[in-house]
């Protein structure tokens, strides 16, 4: 088993001044914390994988190919491989679980 404190990964990340976190990679996914501060520009270009996204805090609203929406905490998006997508309009410190499959590069 492997098992995970927010808390204690919010610190490794913020320790090593990125963006994302990849804090499990596995044959067929990777999980990581990616935070962007509120007001922040989200530099994210589309990946080779498949993507699902959990809110852990903050607000926002994504798009995602053609369609936008809003997230807060509790929020799950999937992203198909290849769509562009973006989180903008970042009004409270965002602070997401990233699922990959398969793992990311």
């Amino acid at each position: 088993m492997k098992a995970f404190r927010l808390d204690e990964l919010e610190a490794e990340r913020a320790a090593h001044d990125g963006a994302y976190l990849q804090f499990l990679r596995e044959r067929n996914m990777s999980v990581g914390l990616y935070a962007l501060n509120a007001g922040e520009h989200d530099p994210q270009k589309p990946h080779n994988q498949d993507e699902v996204y959990f809110v852990v805090s903050g607000r926002a609203s994504i798009t995602v190919g053609m369609e936008t929406t809003q997230v807060a905490r509790g929020s799950v998006v999937y992203v198909p491989a290849g769509v562009a997508h973006k989180f903008h309009h970042i009004s409270e410190d965002l602070r997401v679980l990233v699922v990959f499959s398969p793992p990311e590069g």
